[in-house]
């Protein structure tokens, strides 16, 4: 018999799921989920077949119930727009940082020069 061993860059990679794989991984849950005793057991039985651990479909599930209302907290368009909005903040930052430099550098700029301005006169 052999054994087929995962190098340690295998095991640590993150695998990416399409959105139609992670929609199609949890609409099998929620339709098999009587058909077992506990969510859970429903999830670790249909993980194998999407190749996900049964935390991530978990977890897949979990933001589907908050998308739709089912439970509080954050929806998937809300957490984007929060990106969007803290990557926004980011840049107004580096720009003001940016622009206040050349400020103080024109500003210095024009000190030096009105200075030699007088000392000529």
């Amino acid at each position: 018999m052999t054994k087929s061993f995962m190098t340690l860059r295998e095991k640590t990679m993150r695998r990416k799921f399409t959105p139609e794989v992670r929609e199609r991984a949890v609409r099998m849950v929620l339709e098999n989920r009587g058909q077992r005793p506990s969510l859970w057991a429903v999830i670790q039985s249909i993980a194998p077949k999407i190749g996900c651990t049964s935390q991530t479909l978990n977890n897949w599930i979990r933001q589907h119930e908050r998308d739709s209302g089912e439970s509080e907290g954050l929806s998937t368009s809300e957490r984007d727009r929060i990106k969007a909005m803290e990557r926004e903040i980011k840049e107004l930052r580096q720009a003001n940082e940016i622009l206040q430099k050349a400020s103080a550098y024109f500003a210095q700029a024009t000190h030096v020069d009105s200075a030699s301005f007088i000392q000529c006169a």
